[in-house]
């Protein structure tokens, strides 16, 4: 299967200026070349037109360059057509690609192929996914250390330190009867499992940067839920009125906040309502509040807490709330002090607040830690697990020696632990991982 070329369109799919429609594999420069009608040198970048070889006919004016294994995104030969950026052009010259031989890409296949032929490991290639999803500088900038092989480099030490206890062990289970010399198993397993302990710590401010933290706003109709989400969006994104009842449907933005990215919706006022399609927006509303991780209760600060309030309290119980006290312009009449969670007053209508508020829900979502602008942070799930598995059988390996036991035992879990780190990497990976991670990506990259 990876020893044909492949073909993609590497741009949205869309208008734009300039369209890349991408080749890999042995007879990516051959085919190519039958299209542009002149040789292809290496690492140029060609002038000229794209040609159906069946009726000569002009199909678009294009840039066109080649560039030769090994020394490539793939290590394979490499054609990139840089066309026009519309639908017509780009679907004609990838359908002339595909007759004379290539094969549609699958999703992810060029990181995959690179992955494969070694130019990178596995968590470089999800990093590329992860540039390419980037919601903020902060997520941008763990990305790009990931792809630049940060987190590879210290697995790779962490292993290599393991696998000379687990050599140096095994060597005295097959010969019990030589002189082999004494080492302190102990220690460096000890230094391994600290430097796991310290990457898993900081593994869920990671994947706060690179997730998001999902976010519902909700309240009762008009106690400002549309003002606050365009205040935080810093654009009037949502439609604003003095009617109660404008907002019928969920509306999904993502912001910015101190470098964490929130993906913020805002929902119809849960209130109970004989309209069918507010009803229906209603229901919508409940269940954004399900899938999110943070919820921002929004009361009207200039009047009491009402029947509908306390309804909605209710529904969000269990759940972690940060309450929003807005329009605090007016005269405060809201008594919130029986409320469980923390109190940010704001006033959408002046801005009051607003920096408070955007302060407490990055607090919230990085669990109170002080993430240092240049930290490095495991940001995927994956990886955490399996740093918490490895982890897990160090400590067990520990355990054993502390307790003389054999060292059948550690080498065990020594094992064990190298095949979880080996995961992160795609040194012990199985073809059903491979398919699921690069199953995310898109088509062409």
């Amino acid at each position: 299967m990876y020893q044909d070329t492949i073909a993609a369109i590497s741009t949205p799919i869309g208008e734009g200026g300039i369209g890349i429609v991408r080749l890999s594999g042995q007879e990516a420069c051959s085919i190519a070349t039958k299209l542009f009608g002149k040789s292809l040198p290496d690492r140029r970048l060609v002038y000229g037109h794209i040609f159906d070889p069946e009726t000569s006919e002009a199909v678009d004016e294009v840039l066109v360059a080649y560039m030769a294994a090994p020394h490539t995104y793939t290590r394979e030969d490499i054609v990139e057509i840089n066309c026009h950026g519309g639908i017509v052009p780009l679907q004609r010259i990838l359908g002339l690609t595909l007759k004379l031989g290539a094969r549609l890409a699958e999703p992810g296949e060029f990181t995959l192929r690179a992955f494969l032929n070694g130019r990178i490991d596995l968590s470089q290639a999800e990093s590329v996914l992860d540039i390419v999803r980037a919601r903020t500088q902060s997520s941008l900038r763990l990305a790009v250390e990931g792809l630049g092989g940060r987190l590879s480099r210290q697995i790779r030490s962490i292993r290599n330190e393991l696998l000379s206890v687990l050599a140096y062990l095994t060597a005295r289970i097959d010969f019990p009867e030589d002189e082999i010399e004494e080492q302190d198993a102990l220690r460096p397993i000890k230094k391994a499992h600290l430097e796991l302990d310290e990457l898993i710590e900081g593994a869920d401010a990671g994947i706060v940067y690179r997730q998001g933290v999902r976010t519902a706003i909700v309240g009762r109709p008009n106690v400002g839920k549309s003002s606050l989400l365009n205040r935080l969006l810093r654009e009037s994104r949502a439609i604003v009125t003095p009617i109660p009842g404008t907002t019928r449907d969920t509306l999904e933005e993502v912001v910015n906040l101190k470098g964490v990215p929130f993906v913020l919706t805002d929902t119809a006022g849960i209130t109970h309502s004989e309209d069918v399609i507010e009803t229906l927006g209603v229901e919508r509303s409940r269940k954004a509040v399900e899938q999110s991780s943070l919820v921002l209760l929004v009361t009207d600060a200039g009047e009491p807490l009402n029947a509908a309030d306390f309804e909605i309290i209710e529904l969000l119980d269990g759940r972690t709330v940060l309450v929003v006290a807005n329009k605090c312009d007016l005269p405060a009449q809201a008594d919130l002090r029986s409320l469980p969670w923390p109190i940010v007053r704001t006033s959408a209508l002046t801005g009051e607040g607003m920096s408070a508020l955007e302060t407490r829900m990055a607090d919230i979502a990085l669990g109170g830690k002080v993430v240092s602008p240049d930290a490095f942070l495991v940001t995927n799930i994956r990886h955490k697990e399996a740093l918490g598995r490895a982890a897990q059988h160090l400590r067990q390996a520990e355990e054993s020696l502390d307790g003389n036991m054999p060292d059948d035992f550690v080498t065990i879990d020594l094992t064990a632990a190298l095949d979880a780190l080996g995961e992160i990497t795609g040194e012990t990976v199985s073809e059903e991982l491979l398919d699921m991670i690069f199953s995310r990506f898109c088509i062409g990259k």
